[in-house]
């Protein structure tokens, strides 16, 4: 965690001004190597059922395309029969590292995105298959988190440090929000019960902080956690029916200060699907459009945390035949 050097104020201004990039997260801070990762789609006849089919590619920031050959385009039950849903995969928020399960055994994997040898992860991270599991990947590429979400088989989500083989493991029950922007921590959300959820941030390192946000905050669809481990950009939904844009306003887990927020100038159905807060203190959210059958458009934005103002820092397109999409940073 990269702890914040601006003094008391208004919380806006302390992210503005303490979320300082360190030298050696420069090279996070350059233009994505990957965009997005996408599989194509495939029909069955007889039951008319779409099912993930042939390789899983991977979307240059310079408009190439790489093949992922060794990564399955779906996943697989205990018994490691095959399940008609997308294979594990994410990556980094750097575009730089994709964390994948390998074709042949269904093992997890870490790889550089633009080629070079896969660190094989542990078969005690995926010991029932990978039905039922989600995948996230840090945006340095160095640590992971895979979800369970299996009723059979109950289990803790474990966070994975590569390099070292430590684990940590969180609390069953809490949904995965994503990780901090150095990724020295992850953020979750936990029912507490009694119609309120907290948010709970997890160090890497052991020890988490907790707090019940307002409903606000709660009820957010996209959050963002930040380098100091406790700042979090909320995107609060728009409103179609009462003509709202969507809103980003800030909260302070370790507080429980929250901004006013601005308005975004975006259509009210537009609220960002993905948010991440970059090694240089930058905000990126995602927007995408694009029905089935069509091919989707996604666009990057960089938001100024305290206006609201934002500016185009990329756009793409993911072709009409895809099962489904990641972007970097999911």
């Amino acid at each position: 965690m990269r702890h914040t050097s601006a003094a008391a104020g208004l919380l806006a201004t302390a992210v503005l001004g303490g979320l300082g990039i360190a030298p050696s997260a420069a090279a996070q801070a350059a233009p994505a190597a990957v965009r997005a990762a996408w599989v194509a789609t495939c029909t069955e006849k007889k039951s008319d059922t779409t099912y993930p089919c042939g390789h899983w590619r991977l979307l240059r920031r310079d408009g190439g395309t790489i093949t992922l050959r060794d990564a399955s385009p779906y996943k697989v039950d205990g018994k490691g029969e095959k399940i008609y849903d997308a294979g594990s995969l994410s990556i980094s928020a750097d575009g730089r590292s994709v964390l994948y399960e390998r074709t042949k055994d269904h093992r997890l994997v870490v790889r550089k995105a633009l080629g070079g040898p896969a660190t094989v992860l542990p078969k005690s991270l995926t010991p029932h298959g990978t039905e039922n599991t989600t995948v996230y990947l840090s945006p340095a590429g160095d640590r992971v988190l895979v979800d369970y979400s299996d009723d059979s088989h109950p289990r803790a989500s474990v966070l994975y440090t590569v390099a070292t083989g430590k684990s940590v493991k969180l609390p069953d029950g809490d949904t995965p929000l994503g990780f901090s922007a150095d990724g020295d921590e992850f953020l979750t959300s936990r029912s507490m019960g009694d119609n309120t959820s907290a948010l709970v941030v997890f160090k890497a390192s052991g020890g988490s902080i907790k707090r019940i946000p307002p409903q606000v905050v709660a009820n957010a669809g996209t959050m963002a956690l930040a380098a100091d481990g406790k700042t979090v950009a909320v995107f609060v939904s728009g409103n179609e029916d009462r003509h709202r844009a969507p809103r980003l306003r800030l909260y302070d887990v370790a507080t429980g200060e929250l901004t006013a927020g601005s308005d975004l100038a975006l259509a009210p159905g537009s609220t960002p699907s993905h948010a991440d807060w970059r090694s240089d203190g930058k905000l990126t959210a995602v927007v995408s459009t694009g029905e089935d059958g069509k091919a989707a458009v996604v666009r990057v934005l960089t938001v100024d945390p305290e206006s609201g103002a934002f500016t185009q820092a990329d756009k793409y397109s993911v072709s009409k035949h895809r099962y489904t999409f990641y972007t970097a940073g999911m």
